[in-house]
């Protein structure tokens, strides 16, 4: 992967931000001496110094205005206040050409803009692009996929900037952001419906006698292997299934269950009720 030998700040200090400062450290992208943190969590902050060797403070601002990146990793909620805090400053500029990368759900481009750009010249705000990202949680073991969408002043090397640390936590496509609802209740919700059902097949092997740990060592290992082999295979999922569904066994009878209780219509409607509330949060 490409270096990028570039001052990069994390505004909030979660979970996400975590899985960025590791991802990119781990992958030599990013000197930790060229890493930057703010949150109002010292302790939080604190864990991210000594684990990591990043600089860490307590001034959004101060992040903000040092890096020539700058990932915004604060919730949804947080964020008009976040900006307003940055934007509001009488010494609020873009001197050189800086990325801004928002990690936060629900968040459009358009009200992004409406706070970074308002107090500033046309010019300026073109030194300025915004990306917005859906990422999602098993970034924090580099398995990661993230939809991005560049707004209008975002060049290819800005673009290419967001993929590579993007890609040192796992996959990542470009989307139209109107897709990103879409993306959100597929990938960014995603890892939940898959704990959903470990949880269910775990649950399941217990009502029937298991011990927990084999219970959950067999689901576990099963999800796994049954994802390598699509992978490996590069078949249909469906097809895959009916391969393993003989008619009149122990499959076929289990699926007789799931298709009575209408379970792939509920999966397909969960995520449309997702979607929903994605857009929701948008307005």
């Amino acid at each position: 992967m490409a270096k990028l030998s570039r001052k990069t700040g994390f505004i909030g200090a979660g979970n996400m931000t975590e899985a960025f400062i590791g991802a990119v450290t781990r992958a030599g992208i990013i000197p930790s001496t060229m890493i930057y943190a703010s949150d109002v969590n010292s302790e939080r902050l604190n864990m991210l110094k000594k684990t990591y060797g990043v600089s860490v403070m307590d001034d959004n601002f101060n992040v903000f205005s040092m890096c020539d990146i700058v990932v915004l990793a604060v919730k949804p909620q947080q964020m008009s206040d976040v900006l307003s805090q940055i934007t509001s400053r009488n010494d609020y500029g873009i001197e050189r050409r800086k990325i801004v990368i928002s990690i936060a759900a629900g968040v459009p481009l358009g009200k992004l803009e409406s706070f970074l750009y308002a107090p500033l010249e046309k010019e300026k705000s073109g030194n300025l692009p915004i990306i917005r990202v859906m990422p999602n949680t098993p970034a924090l073991v580099l398995a990661g996929m993230s939809g991005m969408t560049p707004n209008r002043n975002a060049v290819p090397d800005d673009i290419n900037t967001a993929r590579t640390i993007l890609e040192s936590m796992g996959k990542v496509i470009e989307f139209k952001e109107e897709a990103l609802d879409a993306v959100t209740a597929l990938s960014g919700s995603g890892p939940a419906y898959v704990f959903y059902l470990i949880e269910s097949m775990i649950q399941g092997g217990i009502n029937m006698g298991l011990d927990p740990y084999d219970a959950s060592i067999l689901t576990i290992t099963t999800l796994k292997g049954s994802v390598a082999l699509i992978e490996e295979i590069g078949e249909s999922p469906e097809l895959l299934r009916r391969r393993v569904t003989s008619p009149g066994g122990t499959t076929e009878e289990a699926f007789k269950v799931l298709e009575k209780k209408r379970v792939k219509e509920t999966i397909i409607e969960a995520m449309a009720a997702a979607a929903r509330r994605s857009k929701e949060l948008s307005r």
